[in-house]
Formats: structure tokens, sequence, C-alpha cells
């Protein structure tokens, strides 16, 4: 495998993370209008997308393949859960 490929798949074990985390951070903004922010919505991405990433390579090592859907159930718990604790 070439660095190259190593990276798309990188990029691809990645991207549900990439996609989810921006995602949460303005459904959070969304449903916190009238309270001041403890962070910014960059770093509530960020602690997301460090979270999803971390179930992702967690699913990919207990399961032995990407991609499993309780994988990505547990992805959307965890960025919920995520959220909830960063708003809070």
């Amino acid at each position: 495998m070439g660095v190259w490929d190593l990276l798309w798949h990188l990029a691809g074990l990645a991207a549900p993370a990439w996609v989810l985390a921006p995602v949460m951070a303005s459904a959070g903004l969304f449903f916190k209008r009238n309270r001041p922010l403890g962070f910014t919505w960059l770093a509530q991405a960020a602690i997301n997308f460090v979270v999803c990433l971390i179930v992702l390579v967690a699913g990919l090592v207990l399961t032995g393949h990407d991609g499993r859907m309780a994988t990505y159930a547990v992805l959307v718990l965890a960025s919920a859960t995520c959220q909830w604790a960063v708003m809070r």
C-alpha cells in the first residue's frame, strides 16, 4: 500500500467524524439560544471530532472492520453525549 492509498483510507475512516462533529456543534447552538456558550463553536466541533474519531478507531479495533452499523450507533450516542457535556 502506498502513501496515497494510506491517506485515502485514513480519510475514509475519519469522514463520518468530520461530518458529524460540525453538525452536532451547530445543533448545540440551535438548542442553546438563551444561555451564554462555554466553548466557541469551533472548540465544540473540535472536541466532538476527537471523540468521534476515538469511537471510530475503537470500533475498528474491536470489530476488525470499518463501517459497522454498531460503530455508527455508538458514534452518534457518543457525539450527542459529548455535545451535551460541552453545553453544560
